[in-house]
């Protein structure tokens, strides 16, 4: 028989344990609530960060394509007055003969591929894409199609190798002339100058230079 002295005691410690318990049962999940909640901030701060740097690289890639888009043929003078540089030589024989019809595939600038043009000349040369600073100032501009041969200074003998510098007297873009350019690909063939009216709308274009035999079908 427990005695009430004992049996007293008894509960007192029964229930301390049970505070105890209890006591380390709330503990633990405040603790696991304050976890929750900092693994929640923590994945709320690092996906926000993820679409901050997310929105930021869509925004670099708009800039890029802004900048290349800087690069393309649009402040070209796409006519001419005709004349062509002293020692060019007439082709004797051209796959499009002058005052015959061809249909660009070139898209040098808007408006340009898919415009039928009647052939204003045909010339034998060296052509050059080419790469420079314009004496304006401004961007670099990259593989710029075309130059022929006797629109170079002192050039020498054709056709020069990738990489030499060379200036150019010649103005198919604002700052082109005088320019020192660098020679990133030669290639002979018959040049044409052309006149069209671009497939955008607008005035016709008179004595464009230059487009390649290779940048020409025929007109149907």
């Amino acid at each position: 028989m427990i005695k009430k002295g004992t049996r007293k005691s008894f509960l007192a410690v029964l229930f301390a344990s049970l505070f105890l318990v209890l006591a380390a049962c709330g503990n633990a999940n405040d603790e696991e609530t304050e976890n929750t909640e900092t693994t929640e901030n923590t994945e709320n701060t690092e996906n926000t960060e993820t679409t901050e740097n997310m929105d930021e690289n869509m925004e670099d890639m708009e800039g890029m394509d802004e900048n290349m888009e800087g690069m393309d043929h649009s402040n070209m003078d796409m006519s001419s007055s005709g004349e062509v540089p002293e020692g060019l030589k007439t082709a004797e024989d051209p796959t499009y003969a002058v005052g015959s019809k061809a249909v660009i595939t070139a898209d040098h600038m808007e408006g340009m591929n898919g415009a039928e043009a009647t052939i204003a000349g045909a010339y034998d040369t060296t052509v050059y894409t080419i790469s420079y600073t314009p004496t304006t100032g401004g961007e670099r501009v990259e593989d710029h199609k075309w130059v022929i041969h006797e629109e170079l200074q002192d050039a020498g003998e054709a056709p020069l190798e990738p990489g030499t510098e060379v200036k150019v007297n010649a103005e198919h873009m604002e700052g082109m002339n005088g320019a020192t350019v660098e020679i990133d690909s030669a290639e002979q063939t018959t040049v044409y100058m052309v006149d069209f009216t671009p497939t955008t709308g607008g005035e016709e274009v008179k004595n464009h230079k230059w487009v390649t035999e290779s940048e020409l079908s025929p007109a149907e």
